[in-house]
Formats: C-alpha cells, structure tokens, sequence
C-alpha cells in the first residue's frame, strides 16, 4: 500500500471510530417536565433542559384528571413505565397515572381514576398533520407530539424516567 492509502484508511478509521464514539454518548433525559399552560414538554438531562417540544392536551384540559372519561390531562408526579410501539397513535410511552393521590381522590369521589395515559404521536394515518395537531387540544386525557418527536422521544427516554406535569 503506498502512504496516500494509508493515510486516508487511517483517516476514514478515525472518522468512523469518533462517530461511533459521538452516537453512544447521546445524552439520556432523566426528566419528563410537562406543562399544561404551555402546552410545552421539556427533555431534562441533570437539570438542564435539552428539547422542547409544543403538546396537544385532552379536550378538557383545564383542571386536574378527575375520573376516567373526563379528557382531562392529570397534573402531578408520575413516570414512564412501559412503552407500546404497536399504539394506534404511532408510538406511545405510558405514564403511571393514576398515583396514590389520584386513586384517594377518585374512591373520594366514588368514581374510576382511569388509565392509560400516554405520551404518544398523532393518530396512524394522520402524521401529515404535523404541528398542525397543536392548533387543539383533541386527545383523552395523553399528551401529543408529532411522529417525528415521539419517536425522538422514544430514544431520549428510558422507563423509569420521571414524569412531572404542571398546571
């Protein structure tokens, strides 16, 4: 092999070595931080934020989730605990809702606290919407993004990250 061969196998082994090395240090969210005000979800990473993204809510969205049926998005501490890759909305991460709070408030109120609340994409078949799907909050009670951002998501967190949602 002459020096001009060597030089550049060297090159493309240190290129593809550092590309390797840059993919595996992807920073992991530790933090799920979810703002109803907003309408803005917030990746954290040892307390720094590092994506944002807008969010449709449920119809009802102002107020704490109650009961099972009422399309309200719950507010408090929960987290990621189990994933469906086969959602009918794309992909889905699931939130452990309904919390020890929520289940004393619902037998309080002699009502289900319902379940299934999920951070997910926008219904198959409908991705082209995009953004567009923010124009309103239209889901039961789960925290929308677009397909492109769930799936992002989906790598960002691992189960078992925490799940704060605000007023």
């Amino acid at each position: 092999m002459n020096r001009s061969m060597v030089l550049k196998s060297l090159f493309i082994f240190i290129f593809v070595l550092s590309a390797t090395a840059l993919a595996s240090e992807a920073v992991l969210a530790d933090k799920v931080l979810i703002e109803k005000k907003t309408r803005r979800l917030t990746l954290f990473s040892k307390g720094a934020a590092i994506k944002i993204y807008e969010v449709a809510l449920g119809r009802n969205s102002e107020g704490a989730k109650e009961r099972e049926g009422d399309n309200k998005t719950p507010e408090g501490t929960y987290t990621i605990d189990s994933r469906n890759k086969q959602s009918g909305y794309h992909l889905a991460l699931h939130v452990s809702y309904p919390n020890e709070n929520d289940v004393k408030r619902a037998k309080a109120l002699g009502v289900s606290p319902g379940g299934n609340i999920m951070i997910h994409g926008i219904r198959n078949g409908f991705g082209w919407l995009g953004s567009y799907h923010t124009w309103l909050d239209w889901t039961k009670g789960c925290i929308a993004v677009t397909d492109k951002e769930i799936a992002e998501i989906d790598k960002l967190v691992p189960n078992g990250t925490v799940v704060e949602i605000r007023p």
